[in-house]
């Protein structure tokens, strides 16, 4: 390890897409920053203009297009990375990472592993064995031990307008929980603590479905009442389903799950919330996330939860009917009507 202490050196910061730069922003208040861009033309611009997806950029952040750099110069790495691009990512950031570097990434997707010549559509079924965690996925692809994940009702806009807002540090390791909050933490931005990694991942990946759903419940037309029943059956299925894929039915119910599940089902700044409401609208789901500048993590999360939900034999009745909306032509009024008639009894018989 190099000997400048660890306090002196910058922390790093992958992607500068909009969470990215916003949380590149946020450490820059306590620290300084390299924020790592793959394109050398995108490095140039912010560099210059120090401007980037409407952000001003903070004078401590500093441009890089080398990983090599950011992992030489830093000992705290966030990845901020699509879950589709992260695996890809951290083969690329391995050779430069050693035992001593912390990564704390704020991906809300799965990553999955098929067998040969599989691909998501192929495939009928999905078991917890091929469907990671990013910080499963972390473990897998480097020699980092100390791993923690960034989650909670994070929204870049607000943030960066420097609203009120909370987030959660999950680890296993309560030195990168301290870590993460030393170097969040303002007088704006408050951070919690969980040390159920898998669960706090999970919930975060999951809510991006009952997003979708609550978006299409708005580009419907319909009311506070709808979207109350949405939200309340929405956490239950995120308890039956995380439970299924190993996580704790606690992480659910604080702000990474609850928390984050109804801010982003109340807000048009959400990704999946607009795939929801434009689906609604009778937009085709092509056409919609091709109009997209950043990718909306729910739609490929509904693909691989259903056929979670399958294998596990778990009843995700919201989920079941969005894949068939995107996938099989379901109309978001049938899949509505079809929710409304189901017999449910129980209202909640999980704890």
């Amino acid at each position: 390890m190099t000997s400048k202490s660890s306090s002196d050196k910058p922390v790093g910061v992958i992607g500068a897409g909009n969470f990215g730069t916003v949380i590149a922003n946020i450490l820059a208040l306590n620290r300084n920053v390299l924020l790592y861009a793959r394109n050398e033309e995108l490095v140039r611009k912010i560099s210059q203009t120090r401007e980037n997806r409407g952000h001003s950029i903070h004078k401590n952040v500093t441009m890089t297009g080398s990983l090599e750099e950011l992992a030489q110069s830093c000992d705290v790495i966030f990845p901020m990375v699509p879950s589709a691009h992260f695996r890809e990512m951290m083969q690329k950031l391995s050779p430069f990472l050693h035992p001593y570097h912390i990564l704390i990434h704020g991906t809300k997707g799965f990553d999955i592993t098929l067998p040969k010549g599989e691909s998501i559509e192929s495939v009928k079924k999905l078991s917890r064995k091929e469907v990671k965690t990013m910080s499963e996925v972390i473990r897998e692809e480097s020699v980092v031990v100390r791993v923690g994940c960034l989650a909670g009702p994070n929204l870049a806009k607000e943030l960066s307008q420097r609203q009120p807002g909370a987030t959660v540090i999950a680890s296993h390791f309560q030195e990168v929980i301290q870590t993460g909050k030393r170097l969040l933490r303002t007088e704006r931005f408050q951070v919690y603590e969980n040390s159920d990694l898998v669960g706090v991942e999970i919930a975060g990946v999951l809510k991006n479905i009952i997003a979708i759903a609550s978006g299409a419940l708005s580009g419907l037309g319909y009311g506070e009442n709808a979207k109350g029943l949405l939200v309340s059956r929405g956490a239950v299925e995120m308890v039956y389903m995380g439970r299924a894929l190993g996580g704790d039915t606690k992480a659910f119910l604080g702000v990474a799950g609850i928390g984050d599940l109804v801010t982003t089902c109340n807000s048009p700044m959400s990704r999946n919330f607009t795939v929801g409401y434009r689906l609604a609208k009778g937009e085709k789901l092509k056409d919609i996330l091709e109009d997209m500048h950043e990718v909306a993590e729910g739609v490929n999360t509904i693909r691989i939860v259903k056929k979670c939900a399958d294998y596990y034999n778990v009843r995700a009745l919201i989920t079941e009917n969005l894949y068939k909306v995107l996938f099989e032509d379901l109309t978001v009024q049938e899949a509505l009507d079809y929710l409304m008639r189901y017999p449910l009894n129980m209202d909640i018989d999980f704890l």
